[in-house]
């Protein structure tokens, strides 16, 4: 074996975070960096796709530095990434053709209605899993052809690529060698059939989107090439693992098994389902996608349900409105009330995700009094990732036919112990949190450590995961059914707020 360590990138919506894996799974070093958000109109969400390289590639160096490693002592990397954010590059110059549009970006939702209107629903959803929405990528590329100047007849010449982050990461280590992306990822297009495992010419000529741009998809467990000497650290370091982050983070919770599930606290929050070599339909508003594909076994999928805000809404009340220090900050404040008092807060600033889907929802606070401090309002965006994480999870038992025994959790948010008791209770069912909680970054440097063998198995693997906290639910069933009640009733609040009369 070439070297004793895996790198993991884990590029996010907000910062890029590397960690380095020992061959027992321990973290032997990390980095962290968070880079630049741009938000040019309201409801648009943009990154220079050139600085989230840059910083990427400063953040693997402080990493190296913190493990006192060389790049010549790595396996092998893996990359995990916010999915969906859409990068458009020139195939000879390496430069994008303009921002990337971020997931979280809705200038699309009147393309996703004239799409709907067309009655063309059905058709998306039965090929590729998903729902029509600006969620996607399909509809932020035909958003770049449309817009930008020239760029559909060179798109056309086969001048342009296509990637989400993953795409162009690895564009960029390999010196612009290989342009691929994995199952996962190209699930979450919007045009890639998930039945047929490829891309659809059906939906490519509706979005009017030429094959010519579209990365060659390959499995999430794969060598797919070698960093460039020139771009990184004089290595040559096989290219192996890729997964989108919430299956990087299913992956890395070592939920292989049908009917395991995790939820993630990040920006957003994503709770995936593994359902196994079936794709299991959804009737509930819940995704159904490519969990991953390893080597030549046959494709897995999740059910999955896609909460747009969750952490965000702790970062707005302290970029925001400024009542919060820091996000720890919010379980102090949370604990100081014996209840809500009747005040719920939906998140709804970028629109509503699973199982709701309204793009025309918006943030909505409700039951404010004289009385309500900022120590409400902390409680209410912490209750609020609960009562989402909710939502999703009883529309995925409907779906599936699997009562749920427990959740595993990992994420930033799972630090808060305020939270993480509150799901619980919520719930109804345990809440576990594993010792390694950065399971995305984990998740991808499995996928890349059994592409090269440096890990043997997914058995191996397995034995590795260890619980380091249980939540068992304490609150009485009454008492969740009726906070979970006027929690519904702030949503329907919420909806439809921004369409135009």
């Amino acid at each position: 074996m070439a070297g004793d360590y895996v790198l993991a990138i884990d590029q996010g919506t907000t910062g890029t975070t590397v960690l380095i894996f020992d061959r027992e799974g321990a973290i032997r070093g990390r980095a962290y960096s968070e880079f630049t958000q741009h938000y040019p109109r309201p409801g648009w969400v943009e990154h220079d796709a050139n600085e989230i390289w840059d910083v990427s590639m400063r953040v693997v160096g402080a990493a190296l530095g913190d493990a006192k490693i060389s790049a010549r002592e790595l396996a092998a990397i893996g990359i995990t990434n916010q999915r969906e954010t859409t990068v458009m590059w020139d195939r000879a110059s390496g430069e994008p053709v303009a921002n990337a549009i971020v997931w979280q970006d809705r200038r699309t939702a009147p393309t996703c209605d004239e799409l709907k209107e067309r009655g063309l629903e059905k058709t998306f959803r039965d090929k590729t899993g998903l729902v029509i929405d600006a969620y996607f990528s399909g509809t932020k590329v035909k958003w770049f052809l449309d817009n930008v100047e020239g760029l559909r007849e060179r798109a056309k010449r086969g001048e342009i690529a296509f990637g989400t982050i993953d795409s162009w990461l690895v564009y960029k280590l390999t010196g612009g060698e290989v342009h691929i992306t994995d199952y996962s990822n190209a699930s979450r297009t919007l045009m890639y059939n998930i039945y047929d495992l490829e891309w659809d010419e059906e939906i490519l000529n509706i979005l009017g989107v030429p094959r010519e741009v579209l990365p060659e998809v390959k499995p999430s467990s794969y060598i797919y090439g070698r960093t460039s000497p020139s771009v990184f650290f004089q290595a040559e370091i096989p290219v192996a693992g890729i997964a989108g982050d919430q299956q990087a983070a299913l992956f890395g919770q070592a939920a292989y098994e049908e009917g395991l599930a995790k939820n993630t606290y990040g920006t957003g929050s994503f709770v995936l389902l593994n359902t196994g070599t079936e794709a299991v339909p959804s009737r509930e508003g819940l995704l159904t996608t490519i969990a991953w594909g390893i080597g030549d076994e046959p494709v897995e999928y999740a059910l999955e349900g896609a909460i747009f805000i969750t952490g965000a809404a702790v970062q707005w009340l302290r970029d925001g409105l400024e009542i919060i220090r820091d996000a720890a900050e919010t379980e102090e404040l949370a604990r100081s009330l014996d209840s809500n008092d009747g005040v719920y807060f939906v998140p709804a600033l970028v629109g509503l995700g699973a199982p709701h889907w309204d793009a025309y929802a918006r943030g909505t606070i409700v039951g404010i009094t004289r009385g309500t401090t900022r120590a409400h309002l902390a409680r209410a965006a912490l209750e609020s990732m609960a009562y989402q994480t909710r939502d999703v999870v009883r529309a995925m038992e409907r779906d599936s036919g699997i009562r749920l025994r427990e959740l595993r959790a990992d994420g930033g948010a799972v630090a808060n112990t305020f939270l993480m008791q509150f799901q619980a209770d919520i719930l109804g069912v345990p809440v576990e949190v594993p010792e390694i909680t950065e399971t995305t970054a984990l998740g991808s440097a499995y996928l890349a450590g059994l592409a090269t063998g440096f890990w043997e198995s997914r058995e191996e693997l397995d034995a590795r995961w260890k619980l380091q906290r249980r939540y068992d639910p304490q609150m009485d069933e009454g008492g969740r059914e009726r906070l979970h009640k006027d929690w519904l009733r702030a949503v329907e609040r919420a909806k439809d707020w921004d369409r135009e009369e």
